[in-house]
């Protein structure tokens, strides 16, 4: 697993406004969970993103926080709230981890290339996009890989298919499909109401047999 190193500082607790100022500060608040203490904090948002965006989502970050006791931290993102217009996002969590424990994460899943089925019609149903898996910090994958140029026609990929290092345990139902490929089936039209079904006669209501008017 890779690791990246990002910097914050200690801010004050004091709910909604006080993290709406630290955001007019063009910081981003955040809150440790640590293995000892809980600790808020704010971090430069443009610092963080470009590690996501390099290392992806499950990153190992060496987090320093000026004014802390403790110089250096490992941890890594529990969670994040986006802005409800706006992108970006307005509060994340940190997480601090022992690196001599194995922890729950959750790993995306990334197709990778394209299906033969597709140049012959097929659709590409990618039904599980992130697993659950228990391991070391230090073998979190970035993401769990899928090659489709494998992935034939009908072909159904499950969970326990997936390629995975055997330092890493998947918590999730082997059985579970991960990605299909299938030729859509067409519907056919149904005949309309008192519409004849081709090849059959229409039903002609038998003739209604006259009875002859009673003697007076």
């Amino acid at each position: 697993m890779s690791s990246a190193e990002l910097s914050g500082k200690l801010r004050e607790q004091g709910g909604k406004s006080a993290a709406r100022k630290v955001r007019r500060e063009d910081q981003l608040p955040a809150v440790l969970y640590g293995l000892k203490d809980n600790l808020p904090l704010k971090v430069n948002p443009k610092e963080l993103g470009k590690i996501i965006e390099k290392e992806g989502q499950n990153v190992l970050i060496k987090l320093s926080i000026e004014g802390d006791s403790t110089p250096e931290r490992q941890v890594i993102l529990k969670e994040f709230q986006s802005h409800p217009l706006q992108d970006g996002w307005i509060h994340v969590d940190f997480l601090e981890i022992d690196m001599q424990k194995k922890t729950h994460v959750s790993v995306p899943i990334r197709l990778v290339g394209h299906s033969p089925g597709e140049k012959l019609g097929g659709l590409v149903n990618h039904a599980t996009k992130e697993i659950e898996v228990e391991c070391l910090p230090g073998d979190i994958p970035e993401a769990i890989e899928v090659n489709m140029a494998e992935v034939q026609m009908g072909d159904v990929v499950h969970v326990r298919d997936l390629s995975v290092s055997d330092k890493i345990e998947i918590l999730d139902d082997l059985g579970n499909t991960v990605v299909s490929v299938y030729i859509e089936k067409v519907k056919e039209e149904e005949p309309a109401e008192g519409e004849a079904v081709e090849g059959e006669e229409a039903a002609v209501p038998a003739a209604t047999e006259e009875k002859p008017a009673a003697n007076k």
